[in-house]
């Protein structure tokens, strides 16, 4: 008998175990539902998450504090005047001697460039750190176009003096990008400027245009430190300061002669090509860039994009993109049909781009879409709105006062609003009670006041009620026409105010069509009606009548106007 019950109960636990399996098994999985976005990157082709640039790095490219610091110094430093900073003159004359050997430009000892250097070196080491990062993601694309120009190298220090390597950065004269091109300047080298794209800003067309320049510069001048002037203050300030120094073309000569700014500017650039290149010498340590400008690619685009569309799609930053694109000013990327437009993006997801393109563009097309839906569905709404305020306008002006009481009352809400009283010399708490019209109880506990006491210029607290109407209905509206005109095939939507029922405090407009005799002497002009529409609503009414019963001298009637009809 025990062996046939634990039998039962075998059999039994068995049958409940695939009962719960099949149960199991019929229960659908739960899944999220997925937005449009997150739907369409899962078909995308080699769709992997790179890492991305490093976020204190990218904040650092994006600095414009360096640039602002470069601008001031180059304006207002006074780089004759001695600086204190232990600093070994003779191992730094023979260093420029070395730098001078090998460089293409005169560099030789002046106590100016001593100056510059020592204030640099004591006031700015941590920047020229900052820089060096930057400089290691710019400097190799710098130096492939010089070397394509048979340029010196060296003019890659140029950009930390002109922008501190910020393609953004913007002077206070209306010099922009990296290589800081005035708007004539930029226009004259063939880099296109207008409200959506300043390609001053790109530092591939940029650096293209200065070696231009800088070749141009050369030809005339014949001398490396006269051309960066030229650079600065303009071919014609130079050749000026050569004739008033009687010809001389040694840049130290002719330094007095120049703008304040020019007279800083070949110092400043001297000092930099000197610090860079003994920056170990004077413990200097760059942080590494974690991306550089050749590991970087560009694609045309072929539809208007605008940059949190690509960080959406690629994601990457709003922020990387930005950087990698300063060319365009309102983080969007126009398309027109005769000019292409190029997106520069890091290599691991330009091919990402590029396979997944037609998707892409079909997203934008999607967001166009939905942005054309919503802007009509709010104008539909809108216009449903106005509509229904109109019609119950017209239901509330129908209603007698007493029907139209209840309706108020039923949208109606009590408000505390408080209200403060400075106590003044001899008042007590039953005067000022009885000038508010509350009790001295009320004042008490508003206040928090134990018996009668209380101090002259104390701030009473004086709390009243007070009933507000919502959804607009302030008072009742005035009955515009008692006379109306034939309504031929009116349709007017019901509309209620409250839940409807049988109550007569429910209220609802019903669709009417009827013939209504004249029986008023006057019609109040609405808006939309004219002399003409108005004699057509009455039989027998010509517009001379009108005009004539109302001494009007035109046509010319305003909406709430009274006009005779009859008599």
């Amino acid at each position: 008998m025990r062996k046939l019950l634990i039998i039962s109960l075998s059999v039994l636990a068995s049958q409940f175990s695939i009962a719960q399996e099949s149960q199991e098994k019929e229960l659908p999985l739960f899944s999220p539902k997925m937005s449009y976005l997150d739907s369409l990157k899962s078909t995308f082709v080699n769709h992997a998450t790179s890492t991305c640039i490093d976020e204190r790095w990218l904040s650092e490219l994006a600095n414009s504090d360096l640039s602002k610091e470069m601008f001031y110094d180059i304006e207002h430093l006074n780089l004759d005047e001695k600086v204190n900073y232990d600093f070994d003159t003779e191992l730094f004359k023979n260093r420029l001697k070395k730098l001078d050997a090998r460089s293409p430009f005169v560099i030789e000892y002046n106590p100016t460039l001593e100056n510059t250097i020592k204030a640099f070196l004591k006031n700015r080491s941590k920047s020229i750190e900052r820089q060096m990062a930057l400089a290691e993601y710019y400097f190799p694309m710098f130096e492939e176009h010089l070397a394509k120009y048979n340029l010196p190298l060296e003019i890659k220090y140029l950009a930390i003096v002109e922008s501190a390597l910020n393609p953004r950065a913007k002077s206070r004269v209306g010099a922009g990008g990296i290589w800081q091109f005035m708007p004539a300047t930029g226009k004259q080298y063939k880099l296109n400027i207008s409200s959506y794209v300043d390609e001053r800003h790109d530092p591939l067309k940029a650096t293209e245009a200065m070696c231009q320049y800088m070749t141009n510069m050369y030809a005339i001048f014949g001398d490396w430190s006269l051309v960066l002037a030229s650079y600065n203050c303009g071919p014609g300030n130079v050749s000026k300061a050569i004739r008033r120094a009687g010809g001389s073309t040694d840049y130290w000569e002719i330094r007095r002669y120049l703008p304040q700014e020019t007279a800083n500017y070949v110092p400043a650039f001297l000092a930099t090509m000197y610090i860079y290149e003994f920056k170990k010498e004077y413990g200097l340590k760059p942080r590494k860039a974690n991306v550089t400008y050749f590991e970087t690619d560009t694609v045309a685009v072929r539809k208007s994009l605008t940059f949190k569309q690509i960080a959406e799609l690629l994601d990457v930053t709003v922020e990387e993109l930005e950087f990698f694109n300063p060319t365009y000013s309102k983080n969007h990327i126009p398309s027109y049909e005769d000019e292409l437009y190029f997106l520069r993006l890091p290599k691991h997801k330009i091919g990402l781009f590029v396979s997944n393109e037609e998707k892409i563009y079909a997203y934008v097309d999607y967001l166009e879409a939905e942005k054309i839906r919503k802007s009509q569905l709010a104008k539909l709404q809108k216009r449903d709105s106005i509509a229904k305020k109109d019609t119950v306008a017209i239901a509330l002006a129908d209603m007698s006062d007493i029907e139209y009481e209840k309706v108020v009352e039923k949208h109606t809400k009590e408000v505390v609003k408080k209200d403060y009283h400075k106590v003044k010399k001899g008042e007590t708490l039953s005067e000022i009670a009885d000038k508010y019209n509350v009790s001295i109880a009320e004042l008490r506990k508003w206040n928090k006041v134990k018996g009668s006491n209380i101090n002259l210029g104390q701030s009473l607290v004086i709390q009243t009620k007070k009933k507000v109407t919502v959804n607009e209905i302030v008072k009742k509206p005035v009955k515009k026409q008692e006379v109306k005109p034939i309504v031929e095939d009116a349709s007017v939507a019901d509309v209620t105010l409250d839940k409807p029922s049988e109550n007569k405090e429910a209220l609802t407009v019903q669709p009417k069509k009827e013939r209504i005799e004249v029986k008023e002497d006057y019609y109040i002009v609405q808006k939309g009606d004219s002399i003409f529409s108005i004699t057509k609503k009455f039989p027998n009414l010509t517009v001379e009548d009108l005009k004539k019963k109302n001494n009007l001298p035109n046509n010319n009637i305003q909406p709430g106007m009274k006009l005779k009809i009859q008599g």
